[in-house]
């Protein structure tokens, strides 16, 4: 009987071993297939692409096991907002986005691109993307997202169909808008343009059909997606930077072994600092691209320039608490002062 007891005792404690074994391996197993998929509306093949891509490599080299890392371009997953929402229902794990997406996680973080011909250059920007960015993240971690890297893709200039030099040219004609900005929308309306809410995957079928005919895009944007053929004239001003940020869910990001966690993050980073410099440089290149192949650039003489930084100053208080927070629009506001004060500007 004691025999008897001894061995049943003996193969319940193997069972347990068993059950034990098996649930660790089920868990390696899980912990070393994880899956990132990332949606942009950027063109495939495109540097941003390009640098998604080595981040996905570094970072599934050190996650390791089999881990899987997917991007998705051309919009093929649906506009910026719908990214956003995907990302939150688990379909994807993270995004390339740019402020037009990134304001449906943490509205603050439209301070850095809606607020036009308030930014100089290119210094400016990233002293008060920095100044801001460790408050920024833990905004967009309290809403369950880990920032990888920040990016930006060029200044938005205005391309249209006809020549246009000064704001009231621009009142006959029918712009692009982003179809998950209806404050900005309503701002034009007032202003009395004409605001054409679409994603970005309609806007050259739109162009050619005369559904628009004013596309506010960066020359690469433009150079890419062939725009410019359409829409011909290019006024010359920086109205507005395109800043944008990689990000991924927190719940993604916890998934991750720790080696895998570091190699993200440095990898994003790296992305990041990539995409910001060779758009900067490639906003020339791509000028000077169209311009071989019939696009005309038309820059405002000083009047209009007058004309156009009137219209941004009337603009600013009512874009402060609609579409930029108050409290964040001001704090854009004094960084820049600091910084031009501290340059003699």
């Amino acid at each position: 009987m004691i025999q008897s007891f001894a061995s049943v005792h003996l193969t319940r404690r193997r069972l347990g071993l068993t059950l034990l074994l098996s649930m660790a391996l089920t868990s390696l197993a899980a912990a070393q297939a994880v899956q990132l998929r990332i949606g942009s509306v950027v063109p495939k093949n495109s540097l941003f692409h390009q640098q998604l891509m080595e981040m996905g490599e570094a970072w599934r080299t050190a996650q390791g096991g089999n881990a899987k890392f997917v991007v998705f371009t051309d919009g093929s997953q649906g506009g910026e907002a719908e990214l956003a929402r995907r990302m939150r229902i688990g379909q994807l794990q993270g995004a390339l986005m740019s402020v037009v997406g990134l304001r449906e996680i943490e509205p603050s973080i439209a301070a850095l691109q809606n607020l036009p011909l308030l930014f100089r250059n290119w210094d400016e920007v990233d002293y008060v993307r920095e100044k801001m960015r460790p408050n920024m993240e833990k905004r967009f971690l309290a809403r369950g997202f880990v920032v990888l890297g920040w990016g930006d893709a060029g200044w938005v200039r205005f391309f249209s169909k006809e020549a246009a030099f000064r704001p009231g040219d621009f009142k006959h004609m029918k712009f692009f808008a982003w179809g998950s900005e209806p404050e900005q929308q309503a701002i034009m309306k007032s202003l009395g343009y004409t605001p054409v809410p679409l994603e970005t995957a309609d806007v050259l079928p739109s162009l050619q059909t005369g559904m628009i005919n004013v596309i506010p895009a960066t020359p690469y944007f433009a150079l890419a997606s062939q725009v410019y053929g359409t829409a011909s004239n290019m006024l010359d001003i920086n109205w507005a930077p395109i800043v944008g940020a990689i990000v991924v869910t927190q719940k993604a990001w916890d998934t991750m072994s720790p080696s895998g966690q570091q190699a993200l993050r440095a990898a994003g980073e790296k992305a990041g600092l990539q995409m910001r410099g060779k758009a900067r440089q490639e906003v020339d290149e791509a000028v000077a691209a169209m311009k071989k192949r019939g696009l005309t650039v038309n820059t405002p003489n000083a009047e209009q320039q007058r004309e156009w930084t009137d219209l941004a100053e009337k603009l600013y208080p009512r874009i402060r608490g609609t579409m930029v927070p108050a409290d964040t629009f001001d704090e854009v506001f004094l960084h820049l002062k600091a910084y031009r004060a501290s340059r003699g500007k």
